[in-house]
């Protein structure tokens, strides 16, 4: 499937000259050279900056050899530039080499331009322009100069984009391409009987993959079948691999179609020729955009959508202007020795993407302001802040973006990684604000697992993105008691201790809570007798405790934990809400 789908965007970009395809290659063009009838030359026009313009394929990698149509001063004109005493020197048997393939090349061809080209081959001799002024005004620039032709004053119809030149050029490649001495067979890919390729072009860009890696190969004797060697056992012909290998290398040099994620590439496009598409999936997932206030205001009024659940692919089209029924793809890629390990490949519609991305970024949120929640940001969280690997597990990452692309449950081990970090981790720092261990992002991807566990299973989704307290759920009510007890406990010694019961009792709390509530609450009474708010907090203490029937859980498993800490979080973010919302309340 990954081939087949970079075969039909290679088709996409090549028809939307994003990409060559294999006839033709660039050629950055700094001077003109404009022809009378005769083949003189009329004059010299340079180039502003150098034009990148496309010739036919450029193969000459020995020492004398002539292109069709070749650029360089010394083929052309036989000439080369010797810069410290400013003369010609002749360089004649590059030049005969010139007039051999380009003459015959021209055989046959009658236009304007092309018989003003090979009058000026037939008539140029180098021994009689050391002194030509038009190349001695170019001075020390010739060397490193490529030169195109056209007749003078038709400087828009330059030789290599005649009619009559590109047609005997493509007639040219078309029959360098087949030879009975080649493997043909039914490609695998195309199904046409074609050259097979017996080794595919290297990928560059992959994180880790040094110079380049395959991402097909046989090496070993074990793969080989048949009697076959190399790639004659993948059956990929040579042109759906020059196809696939350049569309890939093509997305992994786009600033919009990668991301890195420690030792995994992951590279995403949309079977489109519009940057547009990949603007808003760089924008969706991963929290980037070129325009950020307008891409932002389009995010969050998609995700009030999901909210409601009034999202659809109509919808969609709508906010986003584009349409949506295109083919999206997103590809995980790793270096293994030489070769390419595929982690994982999606495939949907762009609109089903976007609307579970949008039902994503819904779960994830945990408070009224809508705060999209990139992917990096979640790979943070899955690590412990005084680590010094930065890498977190590869197939949890990649089961992450199944379940927010697909729309399916969250793997397990991430709501039992979060609850992991959240026990274990310490503020080393007691003047932040941010809490490291029940900070927004964690209570989000709990909400997110439970919530969506909920959802998928016909049940009522339980978390609420604000204090729910009309949520009886005894874990819940577990979290929050916890957070008032804490708070009790800074506001009755003026927020002056180094260490509260967080730091002794929380990890315990979560998981035994029968064991720890008798003890912190026998501390809160101490608590409570210096507190100005006694009244309040006893009022909070016994409404939390009556809708526990005074009775606490004696384990919680995994998933009443995570009830435990939205408890926690959302009642200590509630003490912090504006005064007039407090007082209204």
């Amino acid at each position: 499937m990954l081939i087949k789908a970079l075969c039909d965007y290679y088709d996409i970009l090549s028809k939307n000259g994003k990409i060559l395809s294999d006839e033709y290659s660039p050629v950055n063009i700094n001077y003109i050279v404009c022809l009378t009838e005769a083949g003189k030359i009329d004059t010299i026009i340079e180039c502003e900056k150098g034009n990148c313009e496309i010739f036919p394929k450029r193969y000459s990698k020995s020492t004398v050899k002539s292109e069709i149509l070749d650029c360089r001063g010394k083929y052309v004109f036989g000439l080369e530039f010797d810069v410290k005493n400013s003369i010609f020197e002749k360089s004649i048997k590059f030049n005969n080499d010139f007039i051999k393939v380009n003459i015959e090349f021209l055989e046959g061809l009658n236009s304007p331009v092309v018989n003003a080209y090979r009058n000026f081959i037939l008539n140029w001799n180098p021994e009689n322009e050391c002194t030509n002024q038009y190349l001695l005004n170019l001075g020390k620039k010739y060397n490193k100069s490529n030169f195109t032709f056209c007749l003078s004053g038709e400087i828009d119809l330059p030789l290599h984009k005649d009619k009559q030149v590109i047609e005997k050029w493509l007639s040219i490649y078309k029959n360098l391409q087949t030879d009975e001495d080649k493997n043909i067979s039914q490609c695998a890919i195309t199904g046409e009987n074609s050259e097979i390729s017996r080794i595919h072009d290297k990928i560059k860009g992959i994180v880790g993959g040094q110079s380049g890696c395959v991402m097909v190969g046989f090496n070993n004797n074990s793969e080989c079948s048949y009697g076959n060697e190399q790639s004659y056992n993948s059956n990929i012909s040579e042109t759906a691999m020059r196809k696939y290998t350049k569309a890939l290398n093509y997305i992994l040099n786009s600033k919009n179609n990668k991301k890195i994620f420690d030792d995994i590439t992951v590279i995403y496009w949309v079977m489109s020729d519009k940057e547009k598409y990949n603007d808003i999936m760089s924008m969706f997932i991963f929290n980037e955009s070129m325009d950020e206030k307008e891409t932002d205001n389009m995010l969050k009024e998609i995700i009030k959508d999901a909210k409601i659940g009034a999202i659809n692919p109509e919808r969609v089209s709508s906010i986003l202007d584009i349409s949506t029924d295109v083919d999206f793809y997103m590809v995980g890629l790793k270096p293994n020795v030489s070769r390419l390990s595929l982690k994982f490949i999606y495939k949907r519609k762009f609109a089903d993407i976007l609307i579970n991305i949008a039902e994503h970024q819904k779960d994830m949120q945990i408070s009224e302001e809508i705060k999209p929640v990139p992917f990096w940001v979640i790979k943070k969280e899955l690590l412990s802040p005084n680590s010094t690997n930065s890498a977190a597990n590869p197939a949890l990452i990649s089961k992450i973006f199944e379940s927010a692309i697909y729309g399916t449950e969250y793997p397990t081990s991430l709501l039992s990684t979060i609850i992991q970090r959240a026990k274990i981790d310490k503020n080393t720092d007691r003047n932040k604000k941010i809490d490291i261990r029940n900070n927004s992002t964690r209570a989000g991807i709990i909400k997110a697992c439970l919530n969506r566990k909920s959802r998928i299973f016909n049940k009522k989704e339980e978390i609420k993105v604000a204090l729910d307290k009309e949520n009886k759920n005894p874990a819940y009510l577990c979290g929050r008691l916890f957070a008032v007890l804490e708070k009790l406990q800074q506001d009755a010694s003026n927020n002056s201790l180094n260490t509260t019961i967080k730091d002794a009792y929380f990890s315990s709390a979560v998981s035994k809570p029968a064991i720890i509530f008798p003890k912190i609450l026998k501390l809160a009474q101490s608590h409570i007798k210096k507190s100005e708010h006694s009244t309040y907090y006893n009022i909070l203490i016994g409404e939390i405790i009556d809708d526990l029937k005074g009775e606490f859980p004696e384990t919680l498993l995994l998933n009443d934990q995570g009830r435990f800490m939205i408890g926690y979080y959302q009642q200590y973010q509630n003490f912090f809400v504006k005064k007039e919302n407090k007082e209204e309340e």
